[in-house]
């Protein structure tokens, strides 16, 4: 059950990180936002940050296995860079259409995939 809740905050977590490190890229496009100078646009990001955070720091205690978990710091490592890489792929699929997911991108996640094989064979 504690590999399941560190997964899904590690998701959570992510979720959060990505909207914080490139959803400004999209404020040109929204009225209210789109005058914003960067130290308002960092002020923003620092806040969604706040709740990436706020799941990512319990992820790692719970799942880290010196704390009773069951991954190691390699490990929890690896699966929140997979997941980084899931949930930005999704989220640029969605919000910035004009990216092009191509098999190059594909290939590299393939290896990526391949990492976490490695990482968690004893």
């Amino acid at each position: 059950m504690k590999g399941l809740y560190t997964v899904l905050l590690l998701v959570l977590s992510n979720i959060f990180m990505t909207f914080a490190w490139y959803g400004h890229l999209k404020f040109k496009d929204m009225n209210w936002f789109s005058n914003l100078g960067l130290p308002a646009i960092i002020l923003i990001s620092w806040g969604i940050a706040l709740f990436e955070y706020t799941a990512q720091v319990p992820a790692n205690r719970i799942g880290f296995d010196e704390n009773g978990g069951p991954f190691s710091l390699w490990q929890l490592k690896v699966i929140q860079e997979v997941i980084t890489l899931v949930v930005f792929t999704v989220f640029t699929i969605f919000v910035f259409k004009s990216q092009t997911l191509r098999l190059n991108h594909l290939i590299g996640f393939g290896f990526l995939i391949l990492a976490v094989y490695f990482i968690f064979k004893k």
